[in-house]
């Protein structure tokens, strides 16, 4: 405390401590660990024999003796597939700790770790398949260049990713089985009604966005239709405080006044287009409605979309499909881990130590 008041420069009397906090992060110091291995032959089948440390990554020896240890490659890995970081600026960041690794090693390290991955990805599609609802959506991407498709499918427990060359119903059963028998929450993207076996709801969000979006373009006589769409779609909405009778009393009047203005005389073009969609997808409106376990929008999938659209913005896509399958792994790893309430470094630091990445479950 100054002795003098810094404005007037009279005598300062002292009143009272106060106390101030300060977060800092510690000095980085890498540590390196040697480990001394022992190896040894079976007098009987005179097979060569290994040792291992807990907190070995590798078995490597030799020439790539000299490794990255997994809180480096799982603090990498998260930089670039969960936060957008390309190779070189993790890289960057690794170096900045006192860990100098090349974009290059990150990359084959993502690799290792994309196929230590296999079976727990096989796990997250099977618990998603056995899921009572799960919501799909899918994204453009770029596989070398070219154009492909990014897949979700997500559940209120798991989520998995997947880079598929198109749009159809076949890159779609890669995540979800063509016999999934629960309730499939999608957008009106037609590939998804192929889905036979499933109950069905349509996003009510993304239908309501393009009646606000017609009523302001169409001209005024024409905005009766989408006005009236609009108010069904909202009530529905409200519907879901009320009571189970009361919600499916509910669910068959707008059914009824979906089917009235199917009937109905749509001079202009637009109009015609959203009932017929309206129509279409008349078994699919108010799911929600009977079952409130169903989300009304997949706004799940939508939120599953997003961190990987984001990364596609910064740095393109993928350079060769074995990109893409590491990419579609990791993302369904770090994704499902929170939803797990996992740390997902943590995950990757366990999955990295251990013997068989099979044993290593993002599930209780």
């Amino acid at each position: 405390m100054p002795s003098c008041c810094p404005d007037c420069g009279g005598e300062v009397v002292f009143e009272r401590d106060a106390e101030q906090f300060l977060c800092e992060l510690p000095d980085a110091r890498p540590v390196v660990t040697r480990f001394t291995v022992g190896i040894g032959r079976c007098r009987s089948c005179r097979k060569r024999v290994q040792g291992r440390h807990p907190e070995q990554t590798s078995d490597a020896l030799g020439a790539a003796a000299s490794q990255i240890g997994p809180h480096a490659r799982s603090l990498a890995t998260w930089l670039h597939y969960a936060l957008g970081l390309s190779f070189a600026k993790t890289s960057a960041v690794l170096s900045h700790l006192g860990v100098p690794v090349t974009a290059g090693a990150l990359s084959q390290s993502a690799q290792a770790t994309g196929g230590d991955l296999v079976p727990a990805h096989e796990e997250i599609v099977a618990r998603l398949n056995d899921a009572d609802m799960v919501v799909m959506d899918e994204t453009g991407w770029r596989v070398g260049g070219s154009g492909a498709w990014l897949w979700a499918a997500t559940s209120k427990e798991a989520t998995a990713y997947n880079m598929a060359e198109g749009r159809g119903f076949d890159a779609a059963t890669q995540l979800l089985s063509e016999a999934y028998s629960g309730t499939l929450v999608r957008d009106g993207w037609v590939v998804y009604r192929s889905y036979e076996h499933a109950a069905h709801q349509t996003c009510i969000a993304h239908l309501l966005r393009r009646c606000v979006e017609m009523e302001a373009d169409l001209p005024a006589w024409a905005r009766g239709t989408p006005r009236e769409v609009k108010e069904i779609l909202l009530a529905a909405l409200d519907a879901r405080e009320l009571s189970a009778r009361k919600r499916r009393a509910v669910a068959c009047d707008l059914a009824e006044r979906i089917e009235l203005l199917g009937e109905a005389a749509q001079p202009h073009d637009a109009n015609r287009r959203l009932v017929k969609h309206l129509t279409t997808e008349a078994d699919a409106l108010f799911t929600f409605l009977g079952n409130p376990g169903v989300d009304a929008t997949n706004w799940r999938g939508e939120q599953a979309i997003r961190p990987a659209v984001v990364n596609r913005k910064v740095w393109g896509g993928n350079r060769a499909w074995r990109g893409a399958a590491t990419q579609g792994r990791i993302m369904s790893a770090l994704r499902t881990a929170a939803q797990q309430g996992i740390d997902p470094i943590d995950f990757l630091i366990r999955l990295a130590r251990a013997p068989d990445p099979g044993a290593v479950s993002l599930f209780a």
